[in-house]
């Protein structure tokens, strides 16, 4: 079996994390920067991750995370947050950074910026913002992946009201939502669940041949 697939074995859904053990930051590093390589349509990357250390702040958002323990016990809480506004600006500064990174000129980029503003910046605002929260759980895959390797556990939480975690950050002033939560750290030995064996549907459920 592959590193990957023993990877991918190992990591599970943390329930207990032990407040005792921090990640590096040169481990927190390498997960961020799994992060930002991460796809996402047309590049754009439409989101934002806001590391929250503040212990008062993580307090707070234990509160609007269901009072689970994880959000104060792992080492980091990485909260993913969609763009609630995005269009022609934001196209306009990715052409621009293709522009630079590529040494291409914006004229060569005019077409391309054309399309993605004739269907992005056209879409109804509640559909846009189903789209760009579908593109932070692309980057979870990767700081889920990455953080495997590392050895490093991450539970990726949808238990949280979005809008009490928006309102303790300030997120509707930065047109941003929080879309979904990661706790990353390391496993407490008295977790039990990091016992149970994995329940995935077998392969023959869970694809279709045509």
């Amino acid at each position: 079996m592959s590193n990957f697939l023993n990877n991918q074995n190992w990591r599970y859904a943390t329930k207990k994390f032990d407040a005792t053990k921090k990640v590096s930051a040169e481990d927190l590093n390498t997960l961020k920067e799994a992060i930002r390589l991460s796809s996402s349509s047309y590049g754009l990357q439409p989101y934002k991750v806001i590391i929250v250390e503040n212990p008062e702040l993580r307090a707070q958002l234990q509160q609007a995370a269901w009072g689970q323990s994880q959000i104060v016990d792992a080492s980091h809480l990485f909260i993913f947050a969609n763009d609630t506004n995005i269009g022609d600006e934001a196209i306009d500064n990715f052409l621009n950074t293709i522009s630079v990174t590529r040494e291409t000129p914006m004229e060569a980029l005019a077409g391309y910026g054309d399309f993605m503003k004739s269907k992005i910046s056209t879409l109804e605002p509640a559909i846009k913002n189903v789209w760009t929260s579908k593109q932070t759980y692309l980057a979870l895959g990767n700081l889920l992946n990455a953080a495997a390797e590392l050895k490093i556990d991450v539970t990726p939480m949808e238990g949280f009201v979005p809008a009490q975690v928006n309102e303790i950050l300030g997120l509707d002033k930065l047109n941003l939502n929080a879309s979904l939560i990661a706790t990353v750290g390391y496993r407490h030995e008295e977790d039990a669940t990091q016992f149970y064996k994995k329940v995935r549907k077998s392969q023959e459920d869970l694809f279709i041949t045509l």
